[in-house]
């Protein structure tokens, strides 16, 4: 998460480490197409939030002549 332009680190414990090093082999075929389902779907999801967030952020950025940040 960002403040003021600072990007701090992702802590340890957050739910996209947890399932990096949640085992899989438990899972079967169906399970694991499902599982991939969900995570696209939450991909997009972010995905999409973040654009919006991108848009908003350049329109304050026009509306307060500042320069263009990515």
């Amino acid at each position: 998460m960002a403040m003021d332009g600072i990007d701090l680190p992702r802590p340890t414990g957050d739910l996209a480490s947890k399932l990096a090093m949640e085992s899989l082999d438990h899972l079967s075929v169906d399970e694991l197409g499902d599982r991939i389902a969900l995570l696209e779907t939450e991909i997009a999801r972010t995905a999409a939030h973040r654009d919006k967030a991108r848009t908003h952020r350049l329109a304050a950025d026009s509306l307060f002549n500042r320069p263009k940040s990515s």
